[in-house]
């Protein structure tokens, strides 16, 4: 299986994967703990792929979906994007939304309170 494979599987057998530096409990850089604070914050059930564990990963996600930089989010087997797309999300509501429209559950006054913290 290549490495294309392994993430097309992890990406439509997870409603919710983010590809970081490190893990959902010990993130490895600031931009990964950003993003997976936001999911573990708002109760977001999500799959954590470690790219620092596997150089073909590392190389491959960003291969896969032509995007420079991680952590990347992906919701449903579609790319969302990096850490400052999920922010500017999580700030507007879209990602609210985004979960909304998927069925992938979240805690709404969890999102409320992030934008009134950041407002």
């Amino acid at each position: 299986m290549t490495i294309a494979d392994q993430i097309k599987e992890t990406v439509t057998s997870n409603d919710v994967v983010l590809f970081m530096k490190g893990t959902k409990s010990m993130p490895q850089c600031g931009f990964s703990s950003r993003v997976a604070g936001v999911l573990n914050f708002m109760g977001v059930e999500f799959a954590d792929v470690n790219v620092l564990a596997d150089d073909d990963m590392r190389q491959g996600i960003k291969d896969y979906s032509d995007w420079p930089t991680v952590p990347q989010l992906y919701v449903k087997g579609e790319f969302v994007g990096g850490c400052d797309i999920i922010t500017e999300m999580t700030l507007s509501g879209e990602l609210d939304t985004l979960f909304s429209e998927n069925a992938v559950t979240f805690d709404k006054d969890a999102a409320d309170k992030i934008r009134e913290a950041n407002g």
